[in-house]
């Protein structure tokens, strides 16, 4: 689903090398190349230690490649910026600071929070989280403290956002009201959302494409799998879910 002009992600011939205790080098990606077009919903797919997470932190700009580039509509991408956001597995929201200001902080630290101040409560709003704008984090559940984050990286309109295994930690009755949280948010703000995930169940029901990667050290991308399943998709037993779950699990196997 495209639906704006902006936001498109190019890895090519991307690297990534980390050194060990002895000073070795370890590759964790190798040639890594994927694209991704302005609208859709990617989910990079594969086992723990596969290299996910580290393409993730480098096209957020929290790492850098060794060798190859990654650009964001053309621009390599160099260090952190609002049009890169990026939700992790953990809230990490700020304790000090009820919710209204862990959503207004990318504003106020970009200078842009006098002008944009009604954004805050809109994108609470969005999240559901309206009525609790004065609570601080630690008087959340875990889903409601993962969509404050959400808005607090949705709030400074990013062209692309970064999910790094967002609903992990979540119960399984949570994580399939977030996933439909997820799905309200891309569709209403129009956004290219790459999402890092182990759960094969997870990636069909969210996403357009799902890149499948190899077992690391060395990861690449293996398959570029279209999801041709219509929404809503949590009946994952589905002939059309079901055929697609195996012939994932058979490339994760391989």
């Amino acid at each position: 689903m495209v639906m704006r002009e902006t936001g498109v992600i190019e890895a090519t011939h991307l690297s990534k090398a980390f050194s060990d205790t002895e000073g070795e080098n370890l590759e964790a990606l190798s040639d890594f190349n994927l694209r991704i077009q302005p609208g859709e919903f990617v989910s990079l797919l594969g086992p723990s230690g596969c290299g996910k997470s580290t393409f993730l932190r480098i096209l957020a700009g929290l790492e850098s490649a060794t060798g190859g580039t990654v650009r964001l509509d053309g621009e390599v991408v160099n260090g952190t910026d609002y049009r890169r956001g990026l939700v992790f597995q953990q809230p990490k929201l700020f304790p000090w600071m009820n919710l209204y200001e862990n959503v207004a902080f990318g504003l106020r630290s970009r200078g842009i929070y006098r002008e944009n101040k009604h954004k805050v409560m809109e994108y609470l709003d969005m999240v559901g989280l309206a009525d609790f704008s004065r609570s601080y984090p630690y008087q959340l559940s875990g889903g409601m403290a993962q969509r404050a984050a959400l808005a607090r990286a949705l709030i400074n309109s990013p062209e692309v956002l970064c999910l790094d295994e967002p609903l992990g930690a979540l119960d399984t009755f949570t994580r399939l009201n977030m996933q439909d949280e997820l799905l309200r948010i891309w569709e209403r703000c129009e956004l290219t959302i790459i999402m890092v995930t182990h759960d094969v169940d997870e990636a069909i029901v969210l996403s357009d494409r799902i890149l499948v990667m190899s077992h690391g050290p060395e990861s690449t991308v293996i398959a570029d799998v279209a999801v041709d399943v219509p929404h809503p998709r949590h009946d994952t037993d589905a002939d059309s879910a079901v055929e697609l779950r195996h012939q994932l699990l058979d490339l994760l196997e391989h």
